[in-house]
């Protein structure tokens, strides 16, 4: 009963004996060469501004989760619309869903516009 598993507990072995040569080889072989440039925070070949733990304000926090939620409702359309081409029998009811979808979703875009999530004081 055991022997069914020997061929799997010989691929982990080799990948993890491998993983640990190869990370031993890389630290054994790498140069460290530390400069106070190398140490600094990259951010965008620009100098760093400020402390890395200042506090964002919650309007950057709700834009960035406005543009998440709709960026992925708008992802649903690829799909819907690949079934629509393939689907000509159920189109109508098809149609119907995603005029609802897309109008739950306009919904949504307008009332976080009017409550003015969407401007950046």
């Amino acid at each position: 009963m055991l022997q069914a598993y020997i061929p799997l507990l010989l691929v982990v072995a080799f990948v993890v004996v491998n993983a640990v040569i190869m990370l031993g080889l890389s630290h054994w072989l790498s140069s460290s060469r530390p400069t106070g440039v190398k140490l600094q925070p990259y951010e965008s070949g620009m100098p760093v501004l400020g402390d890395a733990r200042e506090r964002f304000s919650v309007k950057f926090y709700l834009v960035a989760m406005l543009f998440i939620i709709f960026d992925i409702e708008v992802v649903f359309l690829f799909p819907w619309a690949v079934a629509f081409n393939q689907l000509p029998a159920q189109s109508g009811l098809l149609l119907v869903a995603m005029l609802i979808f897309l109008g739950v979703l306009t919904a949504g875009f307008i009332y976080a516009w009017k409550r003015g999530a969407l401007e950046w004081s």
